[in-house]
Order: C-alpha cells, then structure tokens, then sequence
C-alpha cells in the first residue's frame, strides 16, 4: 500500500474580529495518493477555499491555523513534513514546486501587466536551476501539454497548407519556432477565459508537482470549456501521477472528477467516501439537498428542492450547527399535457416583443486608428416573445447572447434591425421617451457586486428608480415599496440599512432582482443570473424567479450557458453561436431531439455524473 502524499489531520482555521473568533475549518482529517482525486464539496462559506489555503500555507491575518497537523510526503515512501511547522522560507521551497495551486478565477491570478510568457518562465525560474532559454523552451513545452498550442509537426502542417514550400526545411523550422514563441508575448487580456485557465494549468504543472489543488477552476467558464477543461485536468494527473484536490460547489462535477469526496458544510466534513457512491446514495441530509437542488436535463419540475427541504438548521448554545433532517417529498413533476396546454396557451397571447434582423457589430481599428471593419456580434437575428413567456437564450461565451440583450434594451445601440415592444418600434428613440420605456423593461445582471453601488444602503438601491421616475407621492411610500420588494424576495425589511457587502452572493441577487421590479415592469432580461451562485442557492434563484413571474404577469428571456438552468426556467429556447440562432424551439425538444451538433454538444457537456455522458462528450469533442 502506497504511503499518503497528503494527510491532514483534525486541521483547525480560525478568523478573528469584532472580538469574536469564526472556526472557518473546524477540526476536518482526510488522506490523498498518488494518481487519485480528492473532491471538496460545499457551499460558499463551507471553507473549503480555506482548507487549500491552509494547505498551500497561505493563511494570512486575520486568520491562522489553530490546530492540526498537514503531513505532506515529497518523496514516495520517504518522512512526511508537517507543513504547519516550516519557516515562511521553507514552504516557499515546496510551494510552487512540489504543491501547486489553480484558482477560480485566472484574470485575477495572472498580472495583466507581464506577458504570459515571463509568468510562466517567472514560476519555472523559481524552483528549476535552469538558463532562461530552456525556462522559455519549458514554457513552450507546457503550452503544448495543456493544448494551447498545437504540437511542432501540426504548426509546420499549417504552414505547409498555408503554402509553405515544404522543401525548405530551415525556413519552416524558423516559422514554427516564430510561432511558438508568439504565444508568449500575449497579455492575458488576449485571451479568453478558457485559454487562461490553460495557462494557470500549464504554470501549476510546470515544475511536475506531487500534489495539484483546484480550486473552483471551472466555475467561471462555459460548459463546454468546462468540460474540455476538466478532461485534460484528468488527463494530465493520469500522464503525471500527481494526486489532485478538486473544490467545487457542484456534486454533479464531482461525480465525474474525483475518487473521493468530502461535503464540507460549515467547517466540518459531513459525508465521506467513494464519489459514486455519495453521488448516487448520499445519507447526510446536506448531501441529499445538494445532489437534488441542481435542475436536471432528465425531469420537469414545477419548483427544485433545496437544501432547507432537506434539513432544519439550529446553533447549540456552544455555537456549534445542530442539524435536523428532514425528508421532502418529491417535486411535482411538469405533466407533457400541461406543457401543451401552456404552450397553447401562449400561442394565443399577442407578442411582447419582436425582434427583426437585429445587427450588432464592433469596429475594428485599422493601422491609422480608422475603422477597418466591423465584428458582428450579433449578426440578423429575429424572434418573438410572447407576453407572459420565459424564452431561453443560450450559447458559449462569444456567441452574441449578452449583446443581443443589451441591444433589446438600447445599451447598445444596434447596427441595423427592428426591435418592437408591444408593436411600436423603440430603435428610434432617444432621450425622455427611451428612458419612459425603461419603466417597462428591466435587466438583472451577472454578478450582482458589481451591479449594486457599494457606497449606498440596499433601500436606496432599490428605492432609486422610483426616485427617477417619480413613483410614490411620498418617501414614505416609497420605502414601504422598497421594503415589501425585500421581503417579497426573501429578505427582510430590515435590510434596507445595509450595505452589499454585508449580504452574501445569493442575497445580492434578491436585491438585484427587488430593484428590477421596483417599476413594474412587464419585461425582465436575467443576463446569466444565477451562473455565479451556489447551486443551493442558484435553486432559491429560479424557484424566486417562476413565483414572480406567476405573480406579476412578467415576461423573461433569460439567457444562460447551462441549458439545463435554461430547460428549466424556458417554455422556449434560442440556440445561439456566432451571432446567428443556430436552433430554436420547445425547451423539451431542444433537449430531447437537438438538431445541430453544436447543440448536442452543448447538452453533452453539462456535468450530471454520468460516465456515458462523459463518454459520448469524448466522441462529440473527436468528431
């Protein structure tokens, strides 16, 4: 039996603040090998980040590890080291080299102001005695094992199909090495999310570590670079030997990544074992709610379970979580009758909005700083929607499914096209009337921190349109309004005296989505507005959402890179890629009959646990 590279033991993390110590990681033991995945499941908050940190020995004040030991072995069958017990200087050795660490989010991990190249030969340079030329060699070398750039034999091939005479075997050497070497010089802002989570895995492994954390690597990625993603991470631990920890909030993700899993949930690990296992016969009730909150692409739901209908949560008098399962009964399932009959239903209503060859381009500077041409973004689109209907718009990062959003409200102004809202033509207008029609339309973005003024209280947040629009004879009844929106999506009136960073990720959305109905609007874009949430939480999101679309009458497009999010909130669905719907109709027949391999392709890569999904995303990848 091969001796653990990793074994922590009853580790502690302790915060302090305010006079009070938070135990972040209370107490939590587990094992790593060789060659095997550890999976970290939990929400945010669980301290599953803080337990890599502390891992990585990058716990910094007010925080410190309180207790425990970190056993790490850097040789096979050699001592293990207690991390927690070597200098600052010390750790830095296996830092890097032997533990190396990926991020969540790779813009944030790379400096903007050095180019790819000098961060990658920056870490090799670090722990390898070695020239700078044969760091640049490493790095090119990394680039290639990770699949950022082509092998030497397919780069010359491109050349040689580009016309490159093949006889001139020097001049193509020199193109290739011309090529390879361009890649360096790229600021990490020239390229996209995927391609830097590349290099973030590409300088992690480049000094050939024992131990790999991932920590969230995919969260901020499409589903389909998700997926590509994770198959070379697996990839590359298999080719390297390396053990691996891999933290996420999504089980489905797990089941398809790891070996073992800990569900952490407020410092401690709740459940342990085989990931297949915990995927599919979970026994705490924290686990269950977690496995079951997701929406899947397999069942209709009228509303997702959470983990509150899994389990009753109290503190003890020691501050400790005492919890109580609960046992939910199953969602009622969405019937196809009741499909037909809405779909029926819809068919009759008059249409909201019409969208007719609607074009969005943006310029492209020529050498003398004029427009040389224009990128279409969005390149002729046209689609209705129905008053009373949740039209779901999806696609991979790129494909034009943002700006198209924007473009409907004039946040962008259009190139050319028709957008008509309740059959008058808004592109025209200017000034006064477009900001009249602003009553009616509304958008809730993607990350609701960066949507929400931080220096102003969440009631003038949520008062302020109706400030702007002179809504309410009085202050006073406007705060009322501010306060029954609160509470109508699941906060108190109390909040209104407190700032956003006070509120966690899923509380901010509340707000977000409180301030969008403030004016009554009949017309809400949710821009990706559950793609950073818990999946907890993210089921607390749209089940919020379908009440208040019940309740007020309003109408969605609701635009996503998670078909299965968008199955479940959509009556229809908008394929997008390039700038062009690609496929469109009823959300269940997307799903069940995907026309366009795009499509399929999509479907194939939202994690569920499934190994034939895994297996058929493979052959879709290949083909």
């Amino acid at each position: 039996m091969r001796e653990p590279i990793l074994d922590v033991r009853n580790l502690q993390v302790e915060f302090s603040g305010d006079g009070n110590n938070v135990k972040a990681v209370n107490g939590i033991s587990f094992q790593l090998h060789r060659g095997e995945t550890l999976g970290i499941v939990g929400e945010s908050g669980s301290g599953k980040s803080v337990t890599s940190l502390a891992v990585m020995g990058l716990i910094q004040s007010p925080g410190k590890v309180s207790g425990g030991e970190i056993l790490f072995r850097p040789q096979e069958n050699g001592q293990p080291i207690d991390l927690r017990t070597l200098s600052p200087e010390e750790i830095q050795l296996h830092r890097g080299g032997d533990i190396a660490m990926i991020f969540q989010e790779p813009m944030t991990s790379l400096n903007p102001v050095y180019t790819i190249g000098f961060q990658l030969t920056e870490a090799i340079l670090r722990h390898r005695n070695i020239t700078a030329g044969e760091a640049n060699q490493q790095a090119i070398a990394g680039l290639q094992e990770v699949k950022l750039l082509p092998s030497d034999e397919l780069i010359a091939q491109q050349y040689i199909d580009a016309g490159t005479s093949p006889q001139d075997k020097g001049q193509l050497a020199r193109l290739v090495n011309a090529h390879k070497a361009a890649i360096l010089q790229r600021y990490p802002h020239e390229l996209s999310g995927g391609q830097l989570q590349r290099v973030m895995i590409a300088m992690a492994i480049s000094c050939n570590p024992l131990l790999l954390i991932a920590d969230e690597p995919t969260t901020a990625l499409d589903v389909t670079v998700q997926a590509t993603i994770i198959d070379l991470m697996r990839e590359l631990q298999q080719q390297r030997d390396m053990g691996m920890i891999f933290i996420t909030h999504d089980l489905g993700l797990i089941a398809e990544v790891a070996d073992q899993v800990a569900v952490m949930y407020k410092g401690k690990i709740v459940e342990y074992g085989e990931s297949r296992q915990i995927f599919n016969n979970p026994q705490h009730p924290y686990t269950k709610g977690l496995v079951a909150c997701r929406p899947t692409l397999d069942s209709f739901p009228k509303k997702l379970l959470t983990v509150s209908d899994y389990m009753n949560v109290e503190e003890s008098d020691t501050g400790e979580a005492v919890i109580e399962a609960k046992s939910p009964e199953s969602p009622v399932q969405v019937t196809p009758e009741e499909v037909k009959q809405r779909l029926a239903y819809l068919e009759e209503q008059p249409a909201l909005l019409q969208v007719r060859d609607l074009k969005v381009g943006f310029p492209i500077r020529g050498m003398f700083g004029g427009t040389k041409r224009y990128h279409m973004a969005v390149n002729g689109v046209s689609f209705d929607v129905k008053q009373g209907e949740t039209l779901g718009l999806v696609g991979e990062s790129g494909c034009g499914k943002t700006t198209t959003g924007r473009a409907l409200l004039r946040l962008i102004e259009p190139m050319g096209g028709q957008v008509i809202f309740e059959g008058r033509d808004i592109t025209p207008l200017k000034g006064e009337p477009l900001q009249k029609l602003r009553r009616e339309m509304q958008i809730v973005f993607q990350n609701p921190f960066s949507a929400l003024n931080p220096r102003l209280k969440v009631g003038d947040i949520v008062m302020e349109p109706l400030l702007i629009h002179s809504i309410g004879k009085t202050k006073k009844e406007q705060r009322e309004r501010a306060g029954y929106l609160l509470e109508r999506v699941g906060l108190s009136a109390d909040a209104m005296n407190r700032y956003p960073h006070q509120f966690s990720g899923g509380q901010r959305q509340r707000v977000c989505i409180a301030r969008a109905l403030a004016l009554n609007p009949k017309f809400i874009i949710c821009d990706e507005s559950v793609s950073a949430l818990d999946v907890s939480v993210q089921a607390q999101v749209l089940n919020l959402l379908k009440e208040l679309q019940s309740e007020f009458g309003l109408t969605y497009i609701f635009i996503s890179h998670d078909l299965s999010v968008v199955k479940f909130m959509s009556d229809r669905i908008l394929v997008m890629n390039r700038g062009e719907i690609v496929e469109q109709g009823v959300a269940e027949d997307i799903y069940r009959e995907p026309k366009q391999e795009y499509t399929q392709k999509l479907i194939s890569s939202i994690p569920t646990g499934s190994s034939e999904r895994v297996e058929r995303r493979k052959k879709l990848s290949t083909s």
